[in-house]
């Protein structure tokens, strides 16, 4: 069964034109569509960096032997997953069991569910999906011996055929969940085995949690924490038949390479990030290896907010059609790019910021020498900062050749699911 019915175009989609509404997606799709034919604003995806990013770390990983299992929360479009899919990956990390549902509807095979289990509905409906299915591979987390036995209780009472295989959490002071102490997890590990309905599988964590720079103390933070991971999943490694080792946000991976990936002989090191699919112009490209600070290798930020100048209140002030309900904000505002259509306005955006979101307006500060280039009616380019909290603001987004073309061509839509 397909996870969507057929997609009729209408108001509830935001930014398209009402002369598409009550048209399937590949009818309107079948014309000449740019860009400029939607309503402002518009959160665009670049179809040639989505292809690039996805390259970029599936070839990166294998590599290095490491599995890819990315966080399909970062985008909830299961024609986004099916493409790092497509690409190679091991799997999708989904971080609720109503994540989960939506994943194996798109028809996602492998699973990791980075968090821990304890709801019964979706215990209940786990149960029955793995003794349907006996090639779905479906791996969770806990932290806690309460944890487990709550886990355990609601998998007995679902009559389970299956076991559930679960990976400890170990975590650190000052993040969130996981395991503070190497003897907490040795006695979660037991739980688990004395439980007879789960199956101990190995060791996760989240090393993201720990630190937001890449200063010396948060790479010592974010290398130590891994060591930790490593040295437990090793005293655990002779009960497993395949033992599992898993980390990985998208700002630290190249540590998890480092520490993680010679123990590939020994353990299936499973990396999840996710948010590397669509990158961004902000937080991520600051901090991730592959962003403006990395290497040789780089990930281009494929996100585009399209927003036009509602109001020059102030000399220095342009006032924008798009706010919180259409970008992301709690990783950094959006960055102001260029002006479309309009090569004589080039440097109207040199020096400006967007000092601040209301609902529905951004506050463009502008250079006061600059700022008259800049008229009501344009539409300026702003990249996002934080891609996992922008997708959730569009139920569909247009597909476009490239953010950077004189007049970009819509050559998909793209449905999200949150």
């Amino acid at each position: 069964m397909p996870l969507f019915a057929p997609l009729i175009l209408g108001p509830e989609h935001k930014s398209m034109p009402p002369s598409a509404w009550g048209r399937s997606r590949e009818a309107y799709l079948a014309g000449d569509r740019r860009l400029a034919d939607l309503a402002t604003p518009v959160l665009a995806i670049d179809d040639g960096a989505v292809a690039a990013n996805t390259m970029v770390m599936a070839d990166w990983a294998a590599e290095r032997g490491l599995l890819l299992a990315p966080h399909g929360k970062t985008s909830m479009a299961p024609a986004l997953w099916q493409r790092l899919l497509d690409a190679g990956a091991w799997g999708l990390t989904l971080a609720t069991p109503w994540q989960v549902q939506v994943g194996r509807a798109a028809g996602v095979s492998r699973i990791l569910l980075a968090n821990e289990l304890v709801d019964p509905v979706g215990i209940r409906w786990l149960c029955g999906e793995l003794d349907a299915d006996p090639r779905f591979e479906f791996l969770c987390w806990a932290d806690g011996v309460d944890g487990v036995r709550a886990l355990a209780a609601a998998v007995r009472a679902a009559g389970a055929r299956r076991p559930v295989d679960v990976l400890v959490e170990l975590g650190g002071a000052g993040g969130r969940a996981g395991t503070r102490s190497h003897e907490v997890a040795l006695e979660v590990a037991a739980a688990i085995e004395s439980s007879g309905v789960l199956r101990l599988a190995g060791v996760g964590g989240y090393e993201g949690a720990l630190a937001h720079d890449r200063s010396p103390e948060g790479l010592a933070a974010v290398r130590d924490h891994l060591e930790r991971m490593r040295d437990l999943a090793h005293e655990l490694a002779p009960r497993i038949e395949r033992p599992v080792i898993s980390a990985g946000g998208s700002a630290y991976f190249d540590l998890v390479a480092e520490v993680l990936g010679p123990e590939t002989g020994t353990f299936r090191v499973i990396l999840r990030s996710g948010a590397y699919q669509l990158h961004d112009s902000g937080f991520y490209a600051s901090i991730s290896p592959f962003g403006r600070a990395g290497g040789n290798l780089r990930l281009r930020p494929a996100l585009s907010l399209w927003s036009r100048v509602l109001s020059r209140p102030e000399p220095d002030l342009a006032i924008l059609d798009a706010g919180r309900r259409d970008a992301s904000f709690d990783e950094g505002l959006p960055v102001p790019e260029l002006v479309r259509d309009r090569p004589d306005a080039a440097g109207a955006l040199a020096g400006a910021r967007v000092e601040k979101l209301n609902d529905q307006h951004a506050f463009l500060r502008l250079d006061p020498a600059r700022s008259a280039d800049l008229a009501v009616g344009d539409v300026v380019r702003l990249g996002i900062s934080h891609p996992c909290t922008a997708l959730d603001k569009w139920r569909l987004l247009p597909v476009i050749d490239s953010a950077d073309a004189a007049e970009p061509r819509v050559v998909g839509l793209v449905e999200t699911v949150f």
